[in-house]
């Protein structure tokens, strides 16, 4: 995600598919991201990756 800011920009976005394969091959990962992103957090499909990049560091 980091290359990915400083690549683009602070105003980059970022999708919770970003994290994950082409292929459903951990499915159960899948959903606790789609919860933690979804539900938890109320961010939309495409948020500002500099806001995920924080909330996770600060979650840590």
């Amino acid at each position: 995600m980091q290359q990915k800011i400083e690549a683009k920009g602070d105003n980059v976005g970022l999708s919770f598919y970003a994290f994950f394969a082409n292929k459903n091959d951990s499915p159960e990962l899948l959903m606790e991201v789609a919860n933690w992103w979804i539900w938890e957090n109320k961010l939309d499909h495409f948020d500002k990756a500099v806001k995920i990049r924080n909330m996770v560091k600060n979650e840590n």
